[in-house]
């Protein structure tokens, strides 16, 4: 049985919702990105050779068959978090962190589509000496949803979300200057490194493990604050 108050035993419920949305995110997102990255070229204007290997078109596919279940994790990570802020919840960056946030969403998936759909019509032994110029054009849009727009979106929602911890109080002054810091990278990064993808489910790694330590401390502290007044048994 919860002997726990209501109003704490709901906060540590959330901080630990988040922290197990966030690690859930993390792990499918870094999951599928190193897949796709280990296998498949960076260059985006290769010729797509690597296609000819089941191998590597299974590994892909499974990559990318994680993606939708990393969007969703990161929909509930959204969600749970802006309960966590409550009423202190300001409407500028409310808006901000939902449309950024979404947005992510919105081009990891598209970017998913069109490289399954490549992934599909071009896997077979062949199939790309008549279909060069539709290939190339698709790699590249996938390329660029995900290594542009979605890397944006991502350092946007970092600045946001950064910024209402810092606001409210719900976050650490060093965990807030690691966003903003991220954030700026990610947001003024205009190389083809195609690896920096992998700091933003790194950063939600690290704010879910920190809202879960802090989620357990603060049950443990509520648990002994009503223990030593009397409102919960001693032998329950």
């Amino acid at each position: 049985m919860n002997w726990l108050p209501g109003k704490e035993r709901s906060q540590a419920t959330v901080s630990e919702m988040v922290a197990l949305a966030g690690v859930l995110f993390s792990v499918l997102f870094l999951s599928g990105l190193v897949l796709i990255r280990w296998v498949v070229p960076a260059d985006p204007t290769e010729s797509g050779a690597w296609l000819a290997d089941p191998g590597r078109r299974g590994s892909v596919r499974f990559a990318l068959n994680l993606m939708p279940f990393s969007g969703v994790a990161f929909l509930w990570f959204m969600a749970v978090l802006r309960h966590r802020i409550g009423v202190l919840e300001d409407r500028l960056f409310a808006t901000v962190f939902l449309g950024s946030g979404l947005l992510f969403v919105a081009t990891l998936f598209a970017s998913s589509a069109v490289a399954s759909g490549l992934l599909e019509t071009f896997g077979v032994e062949g199939g790309l000496s008549t279909e060069r110029v539709a290939y190339a054009i698709g790699r590249r849009t996938c390329y660029v949803l995900m290594n542009v727009y979605s890397v944006k979106m991502a350092a946007v929602f970092m600045f946001v979300t950064s910024s209402i911890g810092l606001r409210t109080t719900r976050f650490p002054r060093w965990l807030t200057y690691v966003g903003f810091i991220v954030g700026l990278v990610l947001l003024l990064e205009i190389s083809d490194f195609a690896w920096i993808a992998i700091v933003f489910p790194v950063w939600v790694l690290l704010v879910s493990a920190y809202l879960l330590v802090t989620g357990c401390a603060d049950r443990r502290k509520s648990v002994k604050t009503a223990t030593a007044s009397g409102t919960v048994p001693t032998n329950p």
